[in-house]
């Protein structure tokens, strides 16, 4: 099948890397997920990862620390998550490169928009850590920002729920899953898609985001062909 888009921007949450466990990192999870985006790079789609820290440490719960000091340890947390979720890759043959928007040159690449542009071109995978490097950005505002500088299509959210929805499926069995929406639509119903930051960033810079589950792994190359699945957020109204 024919791929819809030339390189995408794929942002992982850290409880997705952490399965049934709800905490660290589950092998299998993370071995299962990096066969799905094995099966999508082999499409021929140039992919860069953008991994959160949440099944390690979540900044804003922690009130007891200053939130700047919060922040870093859960950038942190997001270097461990792309760390495993790199050795996955490349136990599956894949070239990858980790990069962290903190100095850590003994463990990864400083983050540089055009060696990041150049290891897509090359086929790599890279794999951006410590979101944003500044505290009061989430890591999902660093996906707006990534997918922007490297003129990815599309970012593409893998969550643990198939879609975004009117209101939470997990309490009400009639919530209503959207097929598509407009980021105004986002903002103005303060939907769970990503926050208000990355939305607006998104918007502005006309970059679409496709919201599906990763629990099937597979979504990732069916989304890449086109197949119709998650909610898709996009600048113009439906």
């Amino acid at each position: 099948m024919e791929i819809q888009y030339k390189r995408i921007l794929l942002k992982l949450s850290g409880e997705a890397l952490s399965g049934d466990k709800g905490f660290g990192i589950d092998d299998d999870t993370v071995r299962s997920i990096c066969q799905g985006i094995k099966k999508a790079y082999e499409t021929g789609v140039e992919i860069a990862i953008v991994v959160g820290g949440g099944n390690f440490w979540r900044g804003r719960d922690a009130s007891s620390i200053e939130r700047t000091r919060s922040d870093q340890i859960g950038m942190l947390a997001t270097v461990m998550n792309s760390l495993a979720v790199a050795d996955a890759l490349e136990q599956l043959g894949l070239e990858v490169r980790v990069q962290t928007a903190l100095a850590m040159t003994a463990v990864a690449e400083p983050y540089i928009r055009n060696r990041a542009i150049r290891h897509l071109e090359k086929g790599r995978i890279v794999v951006l850590a410590c979101g944003t490097g500044n505290p009061f950005f989430s890591t999902d505002t660093a996906s707006a920002l990534r997918a922007a500088e490297i003129n990815a299509d599309i970012i593409f959210k893998a969550t643990m729920v198939d879609g975004v929805y009117d209101k939470d499926p997990k309490l009400h069995t009639d919530a209503v899953r959207y097929e598509t929406l407009s980021f105004s639509e986002v903002l103005n119903l303060q939907l769970k898609v990503m926050d208000s930051t990355a939305a607006t960033m998104c918007r502005d810079n006309a970059l679409p985001i496709l919201v599906f589950d990763i629990s099937d792994p597979d979504n990732i190359a069916r989304a890449i062909t086109g197949q119709a699945l998650g909610t898709l957020v996009v600048e113009q109204p439906r």
